[in-house]
């Protein structure tokens, strides 16, 4: 997972979103039946606002090539979601794309990817191993494990999880950005540390809470987390996109959309 932005890297941190008023029209604040964030029309708007982020594009199937170290400590950050050499996801990705084709690119530095998981280290990877990814990424059997992985690891966990919540669309695109960013572990920093401190302070609509006021707890909490790492206090992702739908009252992330990233700003009709 990119744990760091590839723009967050190069912008500056814009100011919050002040408080707006709900739009007419959209669904109400209150608790409402989960509607899927799986849809196929549903899932690319979720890619498009996560490439928004991490690729200051909206073109997400343009990243399958993508490879650099962003200086976040997590070594390579890659691919359509920023699978990371230093967070096991990336190791994932490779021995499952060996799995289906033995002779591919990346096979020869699954060693290497081992010793370095965990680290920021490039250990056994340079200088060969972007060429390797990109080579790779010109196979639809590469680019297939990355979406393949990305469900497993990340998209269908989170829509799960948020399902489970009684959350709808806008709530699971959410809980998939977080797990994205943070990862789906319990700690403090990661996406089960930050479920349990909004749910501390706000009931899930599954356990009889306002869909809006538990999603505010969510993305406060989220902030909270980003904030104490220096790679990821620029919240704008948050501010100026989650929480601009979520203040709209746009609970199923419906389009048109209108938000802004790390100093660009999108539309999707």
């Amino acid at each position: 997972m990119a744990f760091l932005s590839r723009a967050a890297a190069r912008r500056t941190l814009l100011a919050a979103l002040g408080a707006g008023v709900l739009s007419a029209g959209w669904p109400s604040a209150g608790p409402v039946g989960p509607s899927g964030l799986d849809a196929p029309a549903k899932k690319d708007l979720a890619m498009r606002l996560v490439s928004s982020a991490e690729n200051s594009s909206l073109d997400w199937r343009a990243q399958y090539a993508y490879i650099e170290d962003i200086g976040d400590g997590r070594g390579y950050t890659a691919g359509i979601i920023g699978f990371c050499s230093g967070t096991s996801d990336m190791l994932a990705l490779v021995e499952l794309y060996t799995d289906r084709v033995p002779r591919n690119p990346l096979a020869p530095y699954l060693p290497a990817l081992r010793a370095v998981d965990g680290t920021g280290s490039h250990e056994g990877l340079d200088p060969g191993f972007p060429a390797a990814w990109r080579a790779a990424a010109r196979t639809s059997a590469f680019r297939r494990a990355q979406r393949d992985e990305r469900d497993r690891g990340y998209f269908d966990p989170a829509v799960a999880r948020a399902k489970t919540d009684g959350l709808g669309a806008l709530g699971q695109f959410i809980y998939y950005d977080a797990m994205v960013m943070h990862g789906p572990g319990s700690d403090a920093r990661s996406f089960g540390g930050i479920r349990d401190r909004a749910r501390a302070r706000a009931d899930t609509p599954a356990d009889g809470g306002d869909q809006t006021v538990y999603l505010h707890a969510f993305l406060d909490a989220r902030v909270r987390a980003m904030k104490q790492e220096a790679a990821h206090r620029d919240v704008s992702r948050v501010e100026t996109a989650q929480r601009l739908f979520l203040t709209a009252g746009n609970l199923d992330l419906d389009t048109p959309l209108k938000w802004r990233v790390y100093g660009d700003s999108y539309e999707i009709d």
